[in-house]
């Protein structure tokens, strides 16, 4: 089901240079044109069967960027509201959370294909991305994240997590183009985050939704390319008090996003249980997934947004975000 919802939500299309573009529409939501967050959940399952479509899902963004017509130093939300590609029209930035996605998504491709070609293309707007994140990602401002419909706020853990990977990204593709010294420089300032990170987080037995707000927790599924990039960038017990944690707050469709509702995306816990170090805490968490679509009773195209307390999805259905299922069979395959 995943797998076809995933390619559906898309649209092939041949640029006038000959680059292949892979057009999302951000279904159910505001038909937003290649929305970056929607592509950064999606791209597992393309990076295992197709790395030529994870092209065609940020040739847009790049091309954007590079004419001149965005100007910001991160990267837009979307090119427009299907089917006009005129430019972005989601009224809020998100720009910690599109630069660290950009970021990612363009190392993940490099391991993927085993070589930085694509990276070195667009070398010169990665490096303000990721200089964007290196000055103001670690304790982001108030803005979205992707999960935006739980609305603005600062001081995000899990956002501050993403910067941190995307500046390791960076890190990892200036060392596959052979720039040491740049390597070195920018994974020792995302080993730094990190340690900030670990200090401004801690909570005790686990890491907090915000900084600034004790007694709170959140998924930190973007943590997951630390380990599938082999990156080291965050220590183990890092993941793994995470993870102990989470398993005391499952209800019994899944784990919540957070600690403010009992709502949840599956695609952000299978994210979360790819961190996990072994087949039986990883079922762990998927088994409630599986029991929610096996369950309910909305005869709806799958969705993603759902509560874990009842039988009800809350919003969003027939997403391409399904794609991010994958996410644990591409683990597996780059960790063999």
């Amino acid at each position: 089901m995943a797998y076809r919802q995933a390619i559906s939500a898309h649209k092939v299309v041949e640029a006038p240079n000959g680059d292949l573009l892979f057009l999302s529409k951000e279904n159910n939501s505001n038909g937003s044109i290649g929305t970056v967050d929607i592509t950064y959940p999606s791209a597992p399952m393309f990076l295992y069967y197709n790395p030529e479509l994870v092209k065609g899902l940020m040739n847009h963004i790049f091309y954007y960027s590079e004419s001149g017509k965005w100007t910001k130093p991160f990267p837009s939300h979307d090119i427009g509201t299907y089917p006009l590609g005129n430019g972005q029209t989601y009224g809020d930035d998100m720009p910690v959370e599109e630069a660290g996605n950009m970021l990612t998504l363009t190392a993940a491709l490099a391991r993927v294909e085993g070589n930085a070609d694509y990276a070195k293309k667009h070398w010169e707007v990665l490096t303000i991305w990721a200089d964007y994140l290196a000055e103001y990602g670690l304790d982001p401002e108030n803005q979205l994240c992707t999960d935006d419909f739980a609305g603005h706020f600062a001081h995000n853990v899990n956002l501050s997590a993403k910067a941190i990977m995307g500046v390791a990204a960076y890190g990892y593709l200036a060392n596959e183009l052979g720039q040491k010294d740049v390597a070195n420089k920018y994974t020792a300032k995302a080993r730094e985050m990190a340690q900030e990170w670990i200090k401004m987080a801690d909570d005790g037995d686990h890491y907090r939704l915000t900084f600034d707000q004790p007694g709170t927790w959140s998924q930190k599924y973007n943590l997951i390319w630390d380990k599938l990039l082999q990156m080291d960038i965050f220590p183990d017990y890092v993941t793994e008090k995470e993870i102990a944690y989470y398993l005391t707050k499952q209800n019994i469709y899944g784990l919540p996003l957070d600690n403010r509702r009992n709502y949840t995306k599956s695609d952000w816990i299978v994210w979360t249980a790819t961190l996990a170090n072994d087949m039986e805490t990883f079922q762990a968490f998927i088994k409630p997934v599986h029991r929610f679509y096996n369950e309910t009773e909305n005869r709806v195209p799958m969705s993603d947004w759902y509560n874990t307390d009842n039988k009800e999805h809350v919003g969003f259905k027939a997403r391409s975000v399904v794609g991010s299922y994958y996410i644990k069979m591409l683990s597996d395959r780059l960790l063999k």
